[in-house]
Parts: C-alpha cells; structure tokens; sequence
C-alpha cells in the first residue's frame, strides 16, 4: 500500500504540474495582451499607486510558478520506494529492492525499513502545497470577485463561469470564483487533518494510518478540479481599460510627488508630511493633485516649481519604476518574456 500510494500520487503530481503551467500560460497571455493597460494598484484595499493591470496579473504567475517549484521538490522527496522493507525489519529473501525502484519509476529506495513503512511525509508535503496553492487561487479569486463587481467594473468573467441568482434575473455572480476562494478553506484543513493522525503515533505501523488516504486523495481531486476552472476564466476574461483609467484619481500620485521632492533635496520623511498637507489642501478645494494651483504648492514648500506637474502623470509614475520586478512597460514585458522562457524550457 505504501509503494502503491507514492506511484499514485507522482503521477497525480504530474498531471497536477501540468495544470498549472496552463494556468500560468493563460496568464502570461492575457498580460502580453493588455501590457499598456493602466489601473490602480491597492494596499489595504485603499487607492496607493498607478500600475500596469499586466504587472498585478503577472504577480500570480510567480506564485504559482513558487508552487510548481515545490510541487518538483515534493515530487522527488517522494520518489522513494518502500518495497521490500516488509512489515518494519526488511525482508529475508534477498530481493533487489534498487532493481525493484528502478522498474517501478522510483528514483531510489528508502533507506530505513522502520521509516519506510511508517512514513507519510510525502503526503503530508503535498497537502501543504495543496495548501499553499490554494491560498494562492484564493487570492487570485477574490482580486477578481472585487474587480469584477459593478463597483469596480476592471474585468468581466465570462458568462460560463458566472451563474445567475434564484429570483434576481440581472445578476452574473462570479460563484466558480468563489468556490475557488472556498475550497482553500477545505486543503488547508486535509493538511490539519494529516497531522494531527500522525503527529502521536509510536514507530512502524499502526492502524491510524488508515485515515491518511481520504485528505490526500481530496486534495488532489480538489486540485484537479480548481485549476481548469481558473485557466478558463483568465483565458476568457474581458478586461476593461476605460473603467481603470477612469479609476486613476490623483491620490495615487501623492508618492510621485514626494519623489519630486527628493530629487530636489528634501528627505522623504520631510516631503512625506509636506505632500500630506497639500493632499489635504487639495481636497478641501475639492480639485486633484494635478489641479491644485502652484500657489497653493509653494505656500506648503518653496521646493515646488512649475515643473511638478509632469511629474503628476499616470505614465510617467508607471515609467519611473524601471526596476527590476517593477511596473514600467520595460519591466513587466521583462518578466513576461522570463515566464515565456520558463514555460517553454521547463514545461
């Protein structure tokens, strides 16, 4: 049972990796397509920074290239085989057990006949990247539960993956989203499950262990399940540019124009407080950043010249961050052509 488990689970491993990368392939579509698109980016779910709608999409692509990264390395500690180390001392009939592996797709025995038969580490690896990938797909979800909403209105889902409500005819609910964000819930309790059957029961076998195959073949169904589901609604989602620059109020460049103060001298700390007054003076005259009279600016701080106001444009706040890993057009088609690469080379 032990062999037979481990031969089932790498192959349900590599169908599982094999999910993901078309995940990861709908993504990087999607962001090569819309690589100009510009919408808000959020902390705490408050307005903070303009960025590329490409760059918050390829965030995902890395998380989940993360999870196929320990999904290889869950899939080698596995690739151990336990045949032939009988009921905990070995066996008395000199079989080659590295013959035994070697036939069976094993890429070594184990090492202990005790541990072999006892060991249930492989699956507890996988059900924390089940986990892990789950918590991933749910925050992916819930970006796109909030984008989507009439609120919002950045993308709209497909309609085959959206329902309608019992009594309300104008409703498209995002409901496979939000299965997706649920079931996050259910692999991170198998993993909750496994250990608390493994974490108190004495060397070898003891018949606990029976309860070890339930969470891991749910995990895996789960998984199986979830992935398509999320290809599908990134490779058909309608992305909506005019709602996102529509989103891009001033607010999002108080950080440029701090900058714009740095440049001059004056440390961030110092522009920081500076640029909050002129936040605030801006809102109580009920104008924009980029509206507010250079007057006003220059009674905050005589640093301010007529030339802050090119600093207060969406693209150039967007261009300013070419770094590595940042949201300049250079940058992101950077790391679009990386996850190509990645894609490509390790499938």
């Amino acid at each position: 049972m032990a062999t037979d488990v481990r031969l089932y689970l790498l192959a349900a491993l590599d169908d599982l990796r094999a999910q993901i990368a078309q995940a990861q392939a709908a993504i990087v579509a999607q962001a090569e397509r819309h690589l100009d698109v510009l919408m808000p980016g959020y902390t705490h779910l408050q307005p903070a920074q303009p960025v590329r709608f490409s760059h918050w999409l390829m965030s995902f692509f890395w998380m989940l290239q993360r999870d196929r990264e320990r999904l290889d390395e869950v899939r080698a500690r596995a690739s151990s085989c336990p045949l032939g180390a009988g009921a905990l001392a070995g066996n008395a009939y000199s079989i080659d057990r590295e013959t035994l592996a070697q036939e069976l797709g094993f890429d070594r025995v184990s090492e202990n006949s005790m541990d072999a038969v006892a060991d249930r580490d492989m699956m507890l690896d996988t059900l924390y990247w089940g986990a892990a990938l789950g918590v991933h797909l749910s925050r992916l979800a819930e970006d796109l539960i909030i984008h989507s909403s009439a609120a919002y209105g950045f993308v709209r889902l497909d309609e085959r993956y959206t329902t309608g409500s019992s009594i309300m005819p104008q409703k498209r609910n995002p409901d496979s989203l939000e299965l997706v964000r649920g079931k996050s819930g259910r692999l991170a309790g198998n993993l909750m499950r496994l250990l608390m059957v493994v974490k108190g029961i004495p060397s070898t076998y003891d018949k606990d262990l029976q309860e070890d195959k339930e969470p891991l073949f749910d995990t895996l169904d789960t998984l199986a399940m979830l992935l398509p589901i999320v290809a599908g609604v990134i490779a058909t989602l309608e992305v909506r540019p005019e709602a996102m620059r529509a989103a891009l109020e001033d607010g999002l460049l108080a950080t440029d124009l701090a900058d714009y103060m740095v440049k001059r001298g004056i440390p961030f700390r110092q522009a920081h407080t500076l640029v909050g007054r002129a936040v605030r003076a801006a809102e109580e005259a009920g104008v924009g950043l980029r509206t507010l009279p250079l007057a006003t600016y220059q009674e905050i701080s005589t640093v301010f010249g007529d030339d802050l106001y090119a600093a207060l444009d969406m693209e150039a706040s967007v261009e300013a961050r070419n770094v590595t890993g940042g949201t300049a057009r250079q940058a992101v088609a950077a790391q679009i052509a990386q996850a190509r690469d990645l894609l490509q080379t390790n499938p």
